[in-house]
């Protein structure tokens, strides 16, 4: 594997590197998991007109400025689902990213679609372990780049995740996966110890540390040459002033003892990261901040970039205010509130399609909004479900289906409709009771199941729903069921009142 990426390494080692630019430090602005947030998002936080006013000042204020993104620029609004990208595309272009890597929500328009996005883009884009020279991606992606600061010179490269389980069959085809340390490891050598950088630094998106790993915690453990890891895909906020006091530090041992600092910003673009890095020295210093994007920035907006975007706007705000429903309580985003309500949802549209369908299932990654006590409006049901999913029924063994309650007890639980119960091991991860209808689950039985086509086939590591067999499929993407049950179904005159129960529920012992 090793000599494999390095000969792709050899191949692409002609690259182009920034002029030179007098300075003793390099500042790195960063980016990850923007999802589509254009406008403040519901709590205030967040907006591309205030993230280009920090941008602004720090390029006024310092004389080499790397602006990175880690990936998922895409999917989560009303702003991706009408206009499919080019929004996001145009004002990251005008804000003027450096470099970007891909996400895995890139890819939910598939990849021909995306390579079509990619072409307008005036970013460098890095892959290092995916191997794109049999997609259409080939020509648009190097595996890492260099640029010059002073006579120092710093490597970056970039890491993603296993595509396969993690994004939609047929959506990334002609894309290869090399191991994730492996293929950063080998990177990393080769600009340290054949390019002769001073410093490299990875630009991930794998998860701090992931359920199913690897991820950047675990990368900094397992590497030498890197020196500074900037990561996504997680949504985690990495408080450097907090580093010792939970799960989620900002510093990590790397193989050799050497603290490397890790830096991510959450999602949908309330903060930025700025990373100081010391290159003049022959240790490579990284000190990181956060910078919260709030209403403090608003006096200071670019007029002409909203003007840009009013367009746009006004598609979005027609949708946001179409009244189709009432809710009697609030359903944050990961509430057993709104997980419960989803995975009825799931179960009751299955019950349309097919005869005796025992259970509904659905994944709490799939439910990316809250939903407000009171008016709930169109534009909310398309954000709350915002991908192109539809219900599926499937019958599938008791075994199988075990398996996949596993699964979903390693992510700390998903959703399953009402006449599910489970109860889990967290350490484990693994399912202690199952219960459906009251009674134990049996390995030997077929069950008849509601879940969304993207589960069952074998989406968010559930290989195991793949072995199902397909009974009946909705015609209509998720949202539109769900807006048509508010408007002519169960749901019209309904006022939303979803268990507050946690129905797989972990039991430490």
């Amino acid at each position: 594997m090793k000599f494999r990426i390095l000969a792709l390494l050899a191949l692409s080692a002609a690259v182009t590197i920034a002029p030179r630019a007098m300075a003793e430090k390099l500042v790195i602005l960063h980016t990850n998991d923007t999802h589509s947030m254009i406008d403040p998002d519901d709590d205030g936080l967040g907006g591309v007109l205030r993230r280009k006013v920090v941008i602004d000042s720090v390029r006024e204020a310092e004389k080499n400025v790397l602006l990175v993104d880690a990936g998922d620029f895409v999917q989560g609004t009303l702003y991706f689902n009408l206009y499919r990208g080019r929004v996001e595309q145009e004002l990251m272009n005008r804000l003027g990213y450096d470099i970007r890597i891909l996400g895995n929500h890139e890819f939910d328009n598939g990849i021909d679609e995306l390579a079509d996005l990619l072409a307008d883009t005036e970013a460098e884009l890095i892959a290092t372990n995916y191997d794109l020279s049999s997609s259409p991606l080939a020509r648009k992606f190097r595996p890492f780049t260099i640029r010059e600061v002073g006579d120092k010179q710093v490597g970056i490269i970039a890491v993603n995740l296993q595509p396969k389980g993690m994004i939609t069959d047929g959506n990334y085809d002609g894309v290869v996966y090399n191991d994730a340390i492996k293929a950063a490891n080998a990177a990393a050598w080769w600009l340290k110890h054949i390019e002769k950088v001073d410093a490299v630094i990875a630009v991930t998106h794998i998860g701090y540390d992931p359920t199913m790993p690897p991820g950047d915690k675990l990368l900094a453990q397992s590497s030498e040459d890197i020196d500074l890891i900037i990561g996504g895909h997680s949504h985690d906020l990495i408080d450097p002033a907090k580093n010792g006091t939970g799960r989620l530090n900002s510093i990590v041992k790397n193989a050799k003892g050497r603290d490397i600092v890790v830096a991510q910003v959450g999602k949908s673009g309330k903060y930025i990261g700025k990373i100081e890095l010391d290159i003049e020295s022959d240790t490579v210093k990284a000190v990181p901040e956060i910078i919260r994007i709030d209403r403090r920035l608003d006096s200071r907006t670019d007029a002409k970039l909203n003007e840009v975007i009013k367009p746009y706007r006004l598609g979005v705000d027609s949708l946001m205010h179409v009244k189709i429903g009432r809710s009697a309580v609030e359903m944050p985003k990961g509430s057993n509130e709104l997980i419960n309500f989803g995975a009825d949802f799931i179960f009751e549209r299955g019950r349309k399609l097919a005869d005796s369908v025992d259970l509904g299932i659905i994944n709490k990654g799939g439910l990316r909004r809250d939903l407000p006590k009171g008016d709930i409006t169109e534009g909310m049901i398309i954000t709350l479900m915002p991908f192109y999913n539809y219900v599926n029924v499937i019958d599938i063994k008791g075994s199988d289906l075990l398996e996949a309650f596993d699964v979903m007890a390693k992510d700390g639980g998903n959703g399953v409709s009402g006449n599910v119960d489970i109860t889990y091991d967290p350490v484990k991860g693994k399912c202690l009771t199952v219960l459906i209808d009251g009674k134990e689950l049996d390995p030997e039985r077929t069950y008849r199941v509601s879940t969304i086509d993207y589960l069952a086939k074998g989406g968010d590591y559930m290989s195991s729903l793949k072995r199902g067999k397909k009974v009946a499929a909705g015609k209509n993407v998720l949202y539109n069921d769900m807006i048509e049950e508010f408007r002519h179904g169960s749901l019209k005159g309904v006022k939303i009142n979803p268990s507050k129960q946690a129905r797989m529920k972990a039991i430490s012992k």
